[in-house]
């Protein structure tokens, strides 16, 4: 058997050898199992470091009538909204704030349009879905509108409630039908920028120009997220003539200050593009807005820095109508007038009723224009002023003063005409912007107005002078305007600074913009004032000196140790600093030769003192003019001052003189301890030394024996083959044997029987032969 198995495993190598290929790809192959089932068994046992991400969950309530596609089906958001007319795409990300916030808006704007608009919110942020994978934001939420076919119209305004309910409106209906001359004269004074079409629908239940004009209006949407532009329909030819259109398919530009325009369609061709791209290029603004783009924006600097601008902030609500805007933008429109073509002048009439008893009746209008009519007031007394109903006024009602002469003179009396074109009469043009209150009321705060102040804030900012002016409550719009477009200003320009608070028994006083003037100022006092702000690493640090300084000078009532934050309080010019910090010192009786401190000194405690006791004193004038007595008096004042000061700076250097001691003590325990511990760690470097000396040794050693416990496990193995070849032949010739013993046992066994049968043969034949014989 033995014999075989070799000889089968010698016929199997000589074959092998006679195709090396085979041998190479075989051992190659077997190579590789050996190789990888390690490397899968490892990697099977090691545990996922990564989490896996959540399942997303419902982002709104079950209850809103928003379709909330939490899984980022964007397939199944596509399929919907081309069913419904309008519909309303809000892109979120569950862990954004801002999507957070914005959730509660458009659940309420999804409450009150229900009926009209779909509303579907996606999940744009789940790895999963559809949405994720198509969709690239920067930033969330993202708001996309489409009507029927045509979008998406992105909504970049703020996402407020009532912001979002006026857009989608405008996106719902975005053109108006006119059908009267009055409906057509409302919507040109209403809207500051409006565009009209006519168009011919006997002819057609539905005009191919009229398609075109309606994407015309969603274009211009897509554009203008605030909606400036309004776009109405004209189908009844005599209403159209009222704005010159006689042809069918013309559009109509209205302009209030320059003359209006008609799309000229030999010229351009009449497309949905080209209609919303000429409306925009001639489009003009009597006043601004400013929305916040939730993001970060430059846009209010770059409307800065065109010139001189005046801001009004007041509470807007989109929905409604706002009489503050129209009042406001009727005061623009007026200051823009008579500089264009078609310029709407103010027209005034003062109409006398008695000459002997002064009163008058005064009518102000727009000529061309009945919606702006104030009714009639009459103004009484000669000598008094009388307060009328009035357009140009955001805080209250307009002060007039009508006099006997006035009236019997029957001269013109016109609350506003001063301002009528003062823009092409003045060298100081003024832009008009608008901002709601709430959105921007940091900003409103920082310029001037009062927290918790719900009545409208108006202020003109010229970023060229750095100056900013605020309206008063008890002032007008007109006269504001009109002092701030005179080359001599009487305007002054409005300090913002922080509240004045009650200090009592403090070292170091804090001075505001409304207390600069009075502390500073202040004759009888030598003030030592240092300019600092928040943002200043350096002026921190200068906070202990000052207060070390305040606890010298405490209870002297000659000087007053102060500090102003330039970085929340506005000061005049003539008291700003170029850097920070920086400490001035202003004398009694002599302000103008305030004193600077040098910048090339250290600000400690001795320098401020030197500095102080140098500068102090009274004016050289005063002491001529006084008498001996007086001259006494000061000086002996001056002598209690200066020794009470020396005093105190005497008890400063002894307690120095005792920290001095007390720290030396403390520096020579150090001092030993620091060699103590140095030499400490000498010690211990020799002993870490030692250490890896030991270690390096025992890794040697280490090393030699494990080789020679190998070489000796490899004797071992090789001693184990050779006896278990040993054991196999053992049993090999134990088998033989047994074997041979059995052969010859049969032999023996067979020889004797031989033997036997031989045996019994003879004797049957010596016992057969006698008888024979005897025969």
């Amino acid at each position: 058997m033995l014999r075989r198995v070799r000889a089968e495993l010698r016929q199997a190598v000589d074959q092998m050898a006679r195709r090396p290929v085979k041998i190479l790809c075989c051992g190659a192959i077997l190579l590789t199992c050996a190789l990888l089932l390690p490397i899968t068994l490892t990697c099977g046992r090691v545990k996922s470091v990564v989490f896996p991400a959540r399942p997303p969950v419902r982002f709104f309530p079950a209850e809103a009538p928003v379709l909330d596609l939490f899984l980022g089906q964007l397939e199944e958001a596509d399929r919907l909204r081309e069913e419904a007319d309008v519909s309303v795409l809000f892109f979120y990300a569950p862990w954004c704030s801002h999507s957070v916030t914005a959730r509660q808006h458009i659940q309420q704007v999804a409450l009150r349009l229900a009926e009209q608009v779909q509303f579907l919110a996606v999940n744009c942020w789940w790895h999963q879905g559809r949405c994720r994978k198509q969709k690239s934001f920067f930033q969330y939420p993202v708001i996309h509108l489409y009507y029927r076919r045509f979008g998406p119209i992105e909504y970049r305004g703020p996402v407020r409630s009532d912001y979002l309910e006026s857009f989608i409106l405008r996106v719902c209906a975005p053109l108006v039908y006119l059908p009267t001359a009055g409906a057509l004269h409302s919507f040109l004074t209403q809207h500051q920028q409006g565009v009209v079409g006519y168009f011919r629908f006997s002819w057609s239940p539905q005009p191919a120009g009229y398609l075109t004009f309606l994407l015309s209006a969603l274009h211009a949407l897509r554009r203008d997220h605030q909606g400036a532009v309004r776009f109405a329909v004209v189908t009844n030819q005599a209403v159209a003539e009222g704005v010159s259109l006689r042809e069918d398919e013309s559009v109509y530009l209205h302009r209030r200050l320059n003359s209006s325009l008609v799309f000229p369609r030999a010229q351009r061709n009449f497309t949905a593009q080209a209609v919303s791209d000429w409306v925009l290029e001639n489009r003009e603004s009597v006043i601004h807005w400013i929305q916040p783009t939730r993001a970060k924006s430059y846009s209010l600097e770059v409307e800065l820095q065109k010139g001189p601008a005046l801001l009004t902030f007041l509470p807007h609500n989109p929905l409604t109508a706002n009489q503050l805007l129209d009042q406001v933008s009727a005061v623009a429109l007026l200051y823009q007038s008579g500089c264009g073509s078609s310029a709407s002048r103010l027209c005034c009439q003062c109409v006398p009723v008695c000459a002997d008893s002064g009163v008058c009746e005064v009518c102000v209008q727009r000529s061309g224009c009945s919606a702006l009519h104030l009714s009639l007031r009459r103004l009484q007394s000669s000598t008094s002023c009388w307060s009328i109903q009035s357009s140009y006024t955001p805080h209250s009602r307009l002060s007039v003063c009508c006099g006997a002469s006035v009236c019997s003179g029957g001269a013109s009396v016109c609350s506003g005409a001063s301002i009528s074109g003062l823009q092409c009469r003045s060298n100081r043009t003024l832009r008009f912007y608008m901002l709601d209150a709430e959105l921007h009321r940091p900003l409103a705060q920082r310029l001037g107005a009062r927290e918790g102040h719900h009545r409208p804030f108006i202020t003109i900012i010229n970023l060229r002078d750095e100056t900013h002016h605020v309206l008063e409550p008890s002032g007008t719009l007109e006269g504001f305007i009109q002092n701030f477009s005179v080359p001599y200003s009487p305007l002054r320009r409005h300090l913002v600074g922080q509240d004045a608070h009650q200090q009592t028994q403090t070292l170091v006083l804090e001075v505001t913009s409304d207390s600069f003037l009075q502390t500073v100022m202040d004759s009888q006092r030598d003030v030592l004032l240092l300019y600092y702000s928040a943002w200043c690493g350096f002026c921190s640090v200068l906070n202990h000196v000052f207060l070390q300084l305040g606890r010298l000078f405490r209870g002297n009532r000659a000087l007053t140790v102060a500090r102003v934050n330039v970085g929340r309080n506005d000061l005049p010019w003539e008291f700003m600093v170029d850097h920070l910090p920086t400490v001035i010192f202003f004398p009694r009786h002599r302000k103008q030769m305030s004193v600077k401190f040098p910048e090339n000194t250290p600000m400690t405690v001795p320098n401020l003192l030197r500095f102080v006791l140098q500068h102090t004193g009274h004016a050289p004038w005063e002491e001529e003019q006084s008498g001996e007595g007086e001259e006494s008096v000061r000086g002996e004042e001056s002598a209690s001052l200066l020794g009470a000061e020396l005093r105190a700076l005497q008890q400063e250097v002894f307690s120095l003189h005792r920290v001095r001691e007390r720290v030396s003590q403390q520096l020579v325990v150090l001092w030993r301890e620091n060699r103590r511990l140095t030499l400490h760690t000498h010690t211990l470097q020799s002993q870490n030394q030692e250490l890896q000396a030991q270690i390096h040794q025992l890794e040697a050693l280490y090393r030699e024996k494990t080789h020679r416990l190998t070489h000796t496990v490899h004797r071992l193995q090789e001693l184990a083959d050779a006896s278990e070849e040993l054991l196999k032949e053992n049993t090999l010739l134990k088998v033989l044997l047994t074997a041979l013993r059995d052969s010859d046992h049969g032999h023996e066994t067979e020889d004797r029987q031989d033997t036997d049968d031989r045996q019994d043969t003879d004797e049957h034949d010596e016992n057969t032969h006698p008888e024979d014989e005897a025969s």
